[in-house]
């Protein structure tokens, strides 16, 4: 994950005023006039602080970013169970969604933006890798048998429920409960082997 940089205040407002264009109305259909007057900055001030487009649309992104992971080691954290913490990541979505109604920003990136090459692309493509590894990490130190495809199941599960959101069904919980039922089942099954305990 990139590093986060120190921004002037300007920078700062650009990027507040980018972030909620960007998420509100999709990052191809906001264009750099917008975001300067949404500001109440210049279009020149934007290009000082950002350089291009593209690099706004990747500091937005890594900013998102770095405030979700921060969210979900928190949570993780707090949970005393290391059993618990394997799903702590659906808690924290809960808590990111009542904010963030849209969806999944990185999702809605990877759809705006396919070329891998772009560097928001990999911001956005990072952060679904970095929540893949942290479920095989919860799940290995629970002790769950097979936690690379347990991992999948439940990123699966999480990201579905993201993905439907702004339908306005409450699919978290029921998304929880599964990743709860396939922790407990992995659980019973024992160790790495498939031997039951």
């Amino acid at each position: 994950m990139p590093e986060k940089r120190s921004r002037t205040p300007a920078g700062q407002r650009i990027l507040a005023a980018a972030e909620e264009l960007f998420y509100e109305r999709g990052i191809t259909a906001v264009g750099v006039d917008l975001i300067a007057e949404h500001s109440g900055l210049t279009k020149r001030t934007l290009y000082n602080q950002f350089g291009s487009k593209d690099h706004l649309v990747t500091a937005y992104l890594t900013e998102r970013d770095q405030r979700w992971r921060t969210l979900v080691r928190d949570t993780v954290d707090a949970c005393a169970d290391p059993v618990e913490a394997v799903t702590a990541p659906f808690a924290a979505l809960r808590t990111w969604g009542r904010t963030n109604t849209r969806g999944c920003a990185f999702v809605n990136a990877l759809a705006e933006l396919p070329d891998p090459a772009h560097p928001a692309h990999r911001v956005a493509a990072d952060q679904k890798h970095w929540l893949l590894d942290l479920f095989r990490e919860l799940a290995t130190a629970a002790g769950c048998a097979h936690p690379a495809p347990l991992a999948t199941r439940l990123l699966v599960l999480h990201e579905g429920a993201l993905a439907t959101q702004p339908l306005a069904l409450d699919t978290l919980a029921e998304s929880t409960d599964l990743a709860r039922g396939l922790v407990r089942a992995s659980l019973r099954t024992g160790g790495r082997d498939g031997t039951r305990r």
